[in-house]
């Protein structure tokens, strides 16, 4: 799809919106990478996808894909080596019991829903990682004693060896020969060693190590000599004990590498189905409608000369960016043999926001989101969009409004065909309006000699008379109520 098009019919603030319904940072990636699709049968999947999103919904209200992440990364870094923090191999466990449960949920689900279903089947968490992480780490991210009976003996060590310094600090400063040398009577910690807070005149009373002293240099934190080898075995046995932390961290680390592809994989499925609960979480916001898509009449295979071919049929369509209580809905058509239609009405009666309502429920309908309109609508899945609204004004390229626009409109006029939707706001506007009125006829008889599907909004009675006279265009209108200030 022609990306100045979909910006021109901001399109990336529906993306926005429904971002904003989904739970994590894949899932919300994948929102914001969403584009239009052009190929029918991917945008009919599309659009199944999310009425079967919004059936589980009404349904089972409560279903999400719990405390996932996208571990993506982690899982690559350790399948390179690397070493996961405790909090990083939680996310992993949590990530996968979503994954879990989401398996078993749809594995018990007794409603069809086809599209989702195919996506779970990619739910399938490696054996064996969330219970080794669940044995080693607690859900505050602390390793467990049981993580290895080396860990558990260790920490068993240090705990007995702080016991010992303890008690023998405490003798010393309720000693009452030494109590009177202390600035206070308690025990601290500095340098990862015991210390007691000497005074300083009273430094060579005391045998010990100066580790620390406070800024005025009146209390010395000191080792009495008689721990310091005390304090050294249990520096020791914390050594020893965070080295076994490490290489529990590492073991679980590399286990959880092993099963990257596995680990991505349930990644990918946990985002895609977060993505179809965001578009129908978007599409219930919109009170949106499931759009009824249809191929380009003359690619149907079945004889269609009875037909009435609709390319597109958008009923009670609302802006979905506007405030939906007070938004003016529209009723637009292309249908039978008309291939043109040129909007025209004052100035504040709603042509251009009618254009871009038009524009952007094609783009949402052809990536598979629901639209803002009556239930019914329908449209042909065109191969592009291209619009030309609001101001081209280039200081850069120093254009005016009016060349900027042309640039556009001979930019899209070159690539337009018979199965693209052509947009143009104010066509020939800006210029000396006997010119801009031979101009906009000259594209619009253009259009319709080649057959290309296109709305048109105009002020020119010229314009007008040319679409009552001319086969294949049709005139629309818009009205501005001058008591109620609305279109």
């Amino acid at each position: 799809m022609d990306a100045k098009s979909i910006a021109t019919l901001e399109f990336s603030k529906i993306l926005n919106r429904l971002e904003s319904y989904t739970a994590f940072s894949a899932s919300a990636a994948l929102a914001r990478a969403l584009r239009p699709t052009n190929d029918f049968e991917l945008a009919r999947q599309r659009q199944a996808r999310t009425t079967e999103a919004r059936r589980l919904l009404s349904e089972f209200p409560q279903v999400n894909i719990g405390g996932a992440r996208d571990v993506r990364a982690l899982v690559e870094r350790a399948a390179r080596g690397g070493m996961l923090s405790a909090l990083e191999l939680l996310d992993i466990k949590a990530t996968l019991i979503s994954s879990r449960e989401l398996q078993r949920f749809f594995h018990k689900l007794s409603i069809e829903l086809p599209h989702l279903q195919a996506i779970a089947v990619d739910l399938n968490p490696p054996a064996g990682v969330i219970e080794a992480i669940n044995r080693a780490i607690d859900d505050q991210a602390q390793l467990l004693d049981g993580a290895s009976a080396k860990l558990s003996a260790l920490r068993k060590g240090v705990k007995d060896a702080n016991e010992r310094i303890l008690g023998k600090l405490e003798k010393l400063i309720n000693d009452s020969s030494t109590a009177a040398m202390l600035q206070e009577a308690i025990i601290t910690r500095r340098n990862g060693r015991y210390v007691v807070p000497l005074r300083s005149e009273f430094k060579s009373r005391l045998r010990c190590v100066v580790q620390d002293q406070s800024s005025s240099g009146a209390t010395l934190f000191v080792e009495p000599l008689a721990i310091v080898e005390m304090n050294n075995r249990c520096s020791e046995a914390a050594m020893a004990e965070q080295e076994e932390e490490r290489r529990i961290l590492a073991e679980l680390s590399a286990l959880a590498g092993e099963q990257v592809t596995a680990i991505q994989a349930n990644v990918r499925a946990l985002a895609m189905l977060d993505l179809a609960l965001a578009c129908a979480h978007y599409a219930d916001a919109l009170e949106a409608a499931e759009p009824i898509l249809t191929e380009f009449p003359n690619e149907r295979k079945a004889d269609s000369s009875k037909e009435k071919p609709i390319l597109l049929r958008f009923t009670h369509a609302r802006h979905p960016l506007l405030d939906s209580t007070t938004v003016v809905p529209i009723d637009i058509a292309l249908e039978g043999n008309v291939r043109a239609l040129v909007i025209t009405g004052p100035n504040t009666g709603g042509k251009t926001v009618s254009l871009k309502t038009t524009g952007l429920l094609v783009l949402m309908a052809q990536s598979g989101l629901h639209i803002p309109a009556q239930s019914g609508s329908q449209c042909c899945v065109f191969r592009e969009v291209y619009a030309d609204i609001g101001d081209e004004q280039s200081i850069e390229q120093s254009l005016s409004t009016f060349s900027g626009h042309i640039t556009n409109i001979v930019r899209l006029l070159k690539k337009a065909g018979a199965r693209t939707l052509v947009i143009l706001d104010e066509l020939g506007a800006g210029t000396d309006p006997q010119e801009g009125s031979a101009l906009a006829r000259a594209i619009l008889a253009y259009l319709l000699r080649r057959n290309i599907p296109s709305l048109i909004a105009t002020h020119y009675p010229e314009l007008k008379a040319y679409a009552h006279s001319t086969a294949g265009a049709m005139n629309a209108s818009v009205e501005f109520d001058p008591r109620s200030l609305r279109p």
